[in-house]
């Protein structure tokens, strides 16, 4: 059963970071694309950043030089570093995949502002 459980989210200023985890269960891990995915109040959810199985990273233009993604196989876990941080971050934060099916974590919700 795939589980995926997402940490790290949290109230922070403008210019401030975050670290974002996302916790998968099952051997699967290792042979899955990874995805943060985000959902600002009143708006739809967007794909922020993915990272497949052999390291390729991509960005949501507004995240590029600012947030990282990165992943642990040893630890079947994902993370997103989040610098400079701006009110416009604000959302709730999803991880994702969808190698072996459709499944989300509940989410982590981040807050910018000072």
């Amino acid at each position: 059963q795939v589980q995926l459980v997402e940490s790290g989210g949290g109230l922070v200023q403008p210019g401030g970071s975050l670290r974002l985890s996302c916790a998968a269960s099952g051997s699967w891990f290792s042979r899955s694309a990874m995805h943060w995915y985000r959902q600002a109040p009143g708006k739809g959810r967007e794909l922020v950043a993915v990272i497949t199985t052999d390291g390729y990273t991509n960005y949501l233009d507004s995240v590029k030089g600012r947030f990282t993604i990165s992943r642990d196989n040893g630890k079947n876990t994902v993370y997103l570093q989040m610098n400079s941080l701006k009110p416009d971050d604000t959302a709730v934060y999803y991880c994702h995949t969808g190698q072996y099916g459709d499944y989300w974590g509940k989410g982590t919700l981040v807050t910018v502002s000072s």
